[in-house]
């Protein structure tokens, strides 16, 4: 069975929201915290969490549990960099890597569990979750397709591969609302009252 890594991209500078939102309260724990929980209780075979801006606090606050923390220095130059610390992380066992937001508690271990399951049955270049036809997290990239990832550079540039090769991306359909991710003081509303309706 081929080493599966989950990378939780947790290194944000929370530019439009101000406070670390990572250290936002959510259910028990934290934004981050929540995302790191999912992970965690996914049958990922690593989890690697990668972190920045408020590095200390984050450590301090949040029960990292199995995962491996990693800091990315380089986190002021965009979302790729905190992919490439990811990468470089995951080690050298790592034939694909899941991708997770650290800002996106919705994405349950379930979700995870069902994406992974979907990649390893068609082994594509690359797989992308479709929530009722909304495109989201996960992405799941195997070995096959590091190159490319490591060529990456700024802001959503995982969703500019994605763009350029869709050809190569399947698409794995959950019949569930795109959980949200938090940018903003209403998106953080808007995902506890996504995450109050997911567990009711």
């Amino acid at each position: 069975m081929s080493v599966v890594v989950g990378v939780v991209l947790g290194a944000g500078k929370s530019s439009r929201f101000g406070a670390p939102k990572q250290l936002l309260p959510f259910g028990d724990s934290t934004l981050l915290g929540q995302v790191v929980k999912n992970a965690n209780a996914s049958v990922l075979d690593q989890v690697v969490v990668v972190l920045s801006r408020a590095s200390g606090e984050l450590r301090d606050s949040v029960d990292f549990g199995r995962a491996k923390v990693v800091d990315n220095t380089a986190y002021g130059t965009g979302c790729a960099s905190s992919l490439l610390a990811g990468m470089d992380a995951a080690g050298e066992d790592c034939e694909a890597l899941m991708l997770l937001l650290g800002d996106q508690p919705g994405v349950s271990s379930e979700f995870m569990d069902f994406a992974l399951a979907e990649w390893r049955r068609e082994r594509p270049w690359a797989s992308v979750t479709s929530y009722r036809g909304e495109l989201g997290h996960t992405f799941i990239f195997p070995r096959e397709s590091f190159v490319e990832l490591r060529d990456l550079h700024g802001d959503k540039a995982v969703w500019k591969l994605i763009e350029a090769y869709p050809e190569r991306v399947s698409r794995v359909r959950i019949e569930a609302p795109l959980p949200p991710d938090v940018d903003t003081p209403e998106d953080y509303e808007h995902a506890l009252d996504h995450w109050r309706n997911a567990v009711a």
